[in-house]
């Protein structure tokens, strides 16, 4: 099969990456019909289709990996696609429309089952079975090659879009945090040039493995970090819950960390440190990979972890105008939403309009162009 026919097998459409059989089919087919514009399933996927061929001249394109199997003890994350894709209808009930104005196609979600994460970690029984209930319409030879695990469907399907059009711009909605490694990946096979990764997160996620699991929520850092050869060009802000300090992570690692403390008291002086730091070590861009939690939990409390005294929002969307001002952005991810999780009544709904804020800020820093 061709890039498109792979692609159009490997997703699903914008909001149908969460398998349902009852529950909550009306909701994830009522925003489907909304995303497209769709008076039913079947035109639905046809447009689905149609924009898939628009990738070679997009500017970016939008990826739901809706898996949180990544996660800790704490689960919910899966749920983060549909429902920010929910909020930025909310806000913007022409969405779809500025979308496609500023250039960017949304490719819809990676079909995840639940029970999986990672292809390398499956035997290949299982693999077979899972490609048979995947693909049931593929041609057994070919249907041998596909993926079926979210993170790996993930790499794929981007794989196949930056060979098509290598300079555009990905925008992924997770997902919790190991969904940033398929696109970082990615990336890192599309491009040459010494690009860079701003991070704002609680946690460092600077685990080599996480018992003995080598892609999750808890490492990802870890192995983007040493795509760049512990160079610098790992820039986390935020940090605040670890077990190591800061010179531990900065002298093993070779990362830079700009801990919440030092945002919070001083908020100025911190961006322009940071900014500097990215010209410092040579970055001709930057991913943003945004993980909700690193905002303080008085915005965004609907997550796996909330952790207190973290990032005010409107601070973080300044550092994000200011980075894509002055470094430019590539792309961007918004991470660890988990909206049947709350600490206070309405939590959830502030902390998905929260995420879909960034997410527009994220797309128009690096677009150059209002959303």
């Amino acid at each position: 099969m061709d890039w498109l026919d792979e692609l159009a097998t490997l997703l699903r459409p914008a909001g149908g990456g969460i398998h349902t059989v009852s529950t909550g089919r009306a909701t994830q087919e009522r925003l489907q019909r909304q995303l497209y514009g769709a008076r039913d399933l079947d035109e639905v996927r046809g447009r689905f289709r149609a924009a898939l061929a628009q990738v070679p001249t997009a500017r970016g394109v939008v990826l739901g990996i809706p898996s949180d199997v990544g996660a800790g003890v704490v689960r919910g994350a899966n749920f983060g696609p549909q429902v920010i894709r929910a909020a930025l209808l909310e806000a913007a009930p022409d969405w779809p429309a500025r979308l496609a104005a500023a250039g960017v196609v949304d490719l819809g979600d990676v079909f995840v089952v639940p029970q999986l994460l990672h292809d390398d970690m499956l035997a290949e029984p299982q693999k077979q079975a899972t490609r048979a209930a995947l693909y049931p319409d593929v041609e057994p030879d070919q249907r041998a090659r596909l993926p079926v695990s979210p993170l790996s469907i993930a790499e794929r399907a981007l794989d196949l879009v930056l060979a098509q059009n290598p300079g555009v711009a990905p925008f992924v909605i997770g997902g919790d945090h190991s969904t940033a490694w398929p696109v970082v990946a990615a990336l890192a096979r599309a491009r040459r040039d010494r690009w860079a990764i701003l991070q704002p997160d609680a946690h460092t996620d600077l685990l080599e493995h996480r018992l003995g699991v080598r892609y999750c929520f808890a490492t990802w850092s870890y192995h983007a970090n040493e795509l760049f050869g512990r160079d610098g060009r790992l820039v986390q802000v935020g940090t605040r819950a670890s077990g190591k300090d800061q010179a531990h992570w900065e002298s093993t690692l070779g990362v830079r960390q700009f801990w919440a403390a030092e945002c919070r008291a001083h908020p100025a002086r911190t961006i322009d440190a940071i900014v500097a730091h990215l010209r410092a070590v040579g970055a001709t861009g930057v991913y943003l990979s945004n993980d909700i939690d690193g905002t303080d939990a008085e915005h965004a409390d609907a997550t796996g972890t909330p952790e207190p005294w973290g990032l005010d929002p409107e601070w973080l969307v300044r550092l994000v105008r200011r980075v894509g001002d002055e470094i430019g952005l590539i792309g961007g991810d918004i991470m660890e939403v988990a909206p049947p999780l709350r600490q206070i009544p309405r939590g959830a709904s502030r902390t998905t309009r929260l995420a879909a804020r960034y997410l527009r800020e994220t797309m128009a820093a690096t677009l150059r162009a209002p959303l």
